[in-house]
């Protein structure tokens, strides 16, 4: 491999403090299997800080807020304006979430829900795998952004949670077909 071990066992150690590979004392690593309930709480934690954000925005000035105005310019657009590219419309998904955090002024909570997307990011980018995931993506960001910036934070909120736990529930129903394809 022409590396040498110092780099390797770091990144081997990071693996395994995030829960992505068991290690064995003088016997080796090992991958975990996947735990469904570990990335079920990390959404769970996600929602939490995307609602506190949306929170927060309702007392700001959204006029020319330049996080909003990228946002504006990217979900709320025309069907024949919107990207189809899985892989981009994953990218601008992600951007979206963290971008409500950014917007909301609260640079802990906005890297606390970094580290989590960056757990989560993997298994979020099974949801564009289906093009009506992606259609649903770009409908779901404008009526939420429609209601922050109609002020209708509780409804922004319910929309948004329902956004999220509609995606968790297809990443989790994708994961577990490609497991089940996975086995011999």
């Amino acid at each position: 491999m022409q590396a040498s071990r110092t780099p390797v066992r770091q990144a081997l150690y990071r693996l395994e403090r995030e829960g992505y590979l068991e290690v064995y004392f003088r016997s080796g690593w090992r991958v975990r299997a996947f735990d469904f309930n570990y990335f079920e709480e990390l959404y769970d934690v996600r929602i939490v800080l995307e609602c506190a954000a949306l929170t927060r925005l309702e007392a700001l000035d959204l006029e020319q807020h330049p996080v909003i105005d990228e946002l504006k310019h990217t979900w709320l657009v025309t069907p024949s304006e919107r990207l189809q590219d899985a892989q981009q419309v994953s990218a601008l998904d992600e951007r979206f979430h963290c971008a409500l955090l950014e917007a909301a002024g609260n640079t802990e909570m906005a890297r606390l829900h970094l580290e989590i997307t960056e757990k989560i990011r993997i298994i979020r980018r099974l949801d564009f795998t289906q093009a009506a995931r992606i259609e649903a993506t770009y409908d779901e960001h404008a009526q939420i952004l429609g209601a922050v910036l109609d002020r209708q934070t509780r409804h922004a909120q319910q929309l948004l949670t329902q956004h999220i736990e509609i995606s968790k529930q297809e990443v989790r129903k994708i994961t577990l077909h490609r497991l089940h394809v996975a086995r011999p």
